[in-house]
């Protein structure tokens, strides 16, 4: 029996120590991709959405109303400044430029007849005071030949003769105040007929067309707001697309800046400018509406279309870059996997800057140079060893 118990305890003692052979031999280091932080010029972008509109778009409403002659323009046509849209036919305007035709000539013929009168009055003066001066001469070296009421009589004729002089004078500039107001009302009149013909203000389409020929026109003027309109004209081939940039963004928008512009229905990209924003803040929406100006020479954008923008909004150079999958956000805060001298695992906490579809700005935590874990970071701490390969930046990924 002893026997046997000492067989067993030999057996048992040879089996266990098979067993902790292979647990005493250490495990080799698990390998992870890592790549180098380095340095690289950053520009952060927001992506955003706008429509476009008509650079100016008016309703061409008729200053004088009339009936439509005739409307050369349709829908769809193109138009230049100072093209004929329509004209206007307005008979009682003619009949009011011929009566003040008229009575300009009337008042140029009581003006001449006024110019007259005064010559007349300036004559009977003149005779009135060559008489005054021979008796007073007279008088003065004959005395008590002639009476003095004679005298007295005399420089009263000479007086009335120049006062009818003064009043002829005053007839003929009254005549001719009279011809000059009546030549500004013809000129009225006149500008008023050029408003017969409607023209184009600018370069742009006729987007709708309200009336047709022989319509009655009502005079497009503030008082009257429900006149209607003869076509309306829109400037395509500038266009705006109003961007709606949010409050962060704002202070980083500039005018004059480049940007790409996409338009998905047409699949196809255009360059914009930034020409002007509001300086003001939607309190609905905490944006501020920023234009972009569009060329559209070939009409292809049409107003209304949907398209998009990568507005730059900072620009870093020379900035601390890593990859994204570098990056470890599941925790609190952003951390990285940092690889020490001697092959270990380093946790270092990071503050993170502009983020781009490849690249990430690292501010604080690493610096250029070190090396960092990326993709497979699953079930490593502080202080593990591990074996490094060396992964393309670019291509650098993985599970995390």
């Amino acid at each position: 029996m002893k026997t046997l118990c000492a067989i067993a305890l030999a057996m048992l003692a040879g089996a266990c120590s098979k067993t902790a052979a292979p647990d005493a031999a250490a495990a080799p280091p698990p390998s992870v991709p890592v790549v180098r932080v380095t340095r690289a010029d950053l520009s952060g972008t927001i992506t955003l959405t706008g429509e476009f509109i008509p650079y100016q778009e008016v309703d061409v409403m008729a200053k004088v109303a009339g009936y439509i002659r005739s409307i050369n323009v349709d829908v769809g046509d193109r138009v230049h400044p100072g093209q004929v849209l329509a004209t206007l036919e307005i008979p009682e305007m003619e009949d009011d430029l011929t009566r003040a035709t008229a009575a300009i000539e009337q008042s140029a013929s009581e003006a001449a007849r006024a110019e007259d009168d005064l010559h007349r009055a300036e004559s009977t003066h003149e005779m009135a005071h060559l008489s005054l001066t021979r008796i007073e001469a007279v008088s003065q070296r004959e005395k008590g030949l002639v009476p003095q009421q004679e005298v007295d009589q005399v420089r009263s004729r000479d007086l009335e003769a120049e006062a009818q002089v003064a009043a002829a004078k005053s007839n003929l500039a009254a005549a001719r105040d009279r011809i000059r107001v009546m030549r500004a009302d013809e000129a009225r009149l006149k500008t008023m007929r050029n408003y017969e013909t409607i023209t184009a203000p600018f370069e742009g389409v006729v987007t709708k067309r309200f009336a047709n020929q022989g319509a009655m026109i009502q005079a497009g003027t503030a008082s009257q707001s429900q006149a209607m309109p003869v076509v309306r004209v829109s400037q395509n081939n500038l266009l705006r697309l109003v961007l709606p940039v949010p409050e962060s963004s704002v202070a980083n928008v500039s005018i004059g800046r480049n940007v790409t512009v996409r338009v998905a229905a047409l699949g196809r990209t255009f360059t914009g400018r930034v020409a002007r924003f509001t300086g003001q803040l939607q309190l609905s929406t905490r944006t501020m509406d920023t234009e972009v100006e569009v060329p559209n020479p070939s009409l292809a954008l049409i107003p209304g279309m949907y398209a998009e923008v990568d507005l730059e909004v900072a620009q870093h150079k020379d900035a601390v870059v890593v990859p994204p999958d570098a990056v470890d956000g599941s925790g609190a805060a952003a951390r990285v996997f940092s690889l020490t001298p001697q092959g270990t695992i380093h946790i270092v906490p990071i503050t993170t800057g502009i983020e781009t579809a490849g690249k990430v700005e690292i501010l604080q935590g690493v610096g250029e140079g070190e090396m960092l874990v990326v993709g497979r970071r699953g079930g490593l701490r502080e202080g593990d060893r591990v074996t490094a390969i060396a992964a393309s930046f670019l291509n650098a990924g993985g599970s995390k």
